[in-house]
């Protein structure tokens, strides 16, 4: 038999929110394993956005714990927890439009900047990830497709070798073309590299079709658990009329 992936991030009875006694999520247990995708879903507003913030660092829980590789998190600094390999990509794009592709890839590896060859060598295996970019390594970002965009976002987030992403409303503001696009970058993420993804997503379909392990939130709180192979039917149930 299989043996289970070992588990790179765990929520555990997690309570937070914006403001104090007014708590978005309450009680949530999440756990991402190594090398997989794992999907938080449910409609707007029920906090799938709130748990990523918490697990960066963004917003203080009230209650719970959160752990890196079985270490807790909780009161370390964002910094910090980007040295330990935690990243985070937003749901609003992040690149800087005016600078070029290479100039905001160099920003990912901006910690170990005096080490030339090392931002080479994390330049070039950007590159190798993403071939579109290694033509385009010269023109200015702004100019670039959207999902092109995305793709510049997340290579810069992996200059830093993180061990976790955490990867909020992904093809926000994106066609279906190249939505498509980013949902195979971050499954090819997960499956090649190795990545540990913790996905929050409105786009149900996309999600459960890279996803290996699903959450589902009502009100702040855990509703639904599985691997995604089992939520077929409760896709048609509660959300696609």
């Amino acid at each position: 038999m299989k043996a289970e992936a070992s588990t790179v991030l765990e929520m555990r009875d997690l309570s937070v929110g914006y403001y104090r006694d007014l708590n978005i999520l309450s009680d949530l247990n999440v756990k991402a394993r190594q090398g997989q995708v794992t999907a938080i879903l449910g409609a707007n507003g029920v906090g799938k956005s709130t748990a990523l913030k918490a697990a960066f660092g963004f917003l203080a829980p009230s209650q719970g714990d959160i752990l890196l590789k079985d270490e807790s998190i909780l009161k370390i600094p964002t910094h910090e927890k980007i040295l330990k390999g935690l990243a985070y990509v937003p749901q609003q794009p992040g690149v800087f439009k005016d600078m070029t592709v290479e100039e905001n890839l160099e920003l990912g590896g901006w910690t170990f900047r005096e080490n030339r060859r090392l931002v080479r060598e994390k330049m070039e295996a950007n590159y190798e990830r993403f071939p579109a970019l290694r033509n385009k390594r010269k023109q200015i970002t702004g100019e670039l497709s959207g999902g092109q965009q995305r793709m510049v976002e997340i290579g810069r987030t992996l200059m830093s070798e993180p061990i976790m992403l955490l990867v909020d409303e992904p093809t926000a503001g994106l066609s279906r073309m190249l939505s498509e696009e980013v949902y195979l970058m971050l499954a090819d993420l997960a499956k090649i590299d190795g990545l540990t993804i913790l996905l929050v997503d409105q786009e149900i379909r996309q999600a459960l079709k890279i996803a290996d392990y699903v959450y589902v939130l009502e009100l702040g709180r855990n509703k639904f658990e599985g691997p995604s192979s089992e939520f077929d039917d409760l896709e048609k149930a509660f959300w696609i009329a």
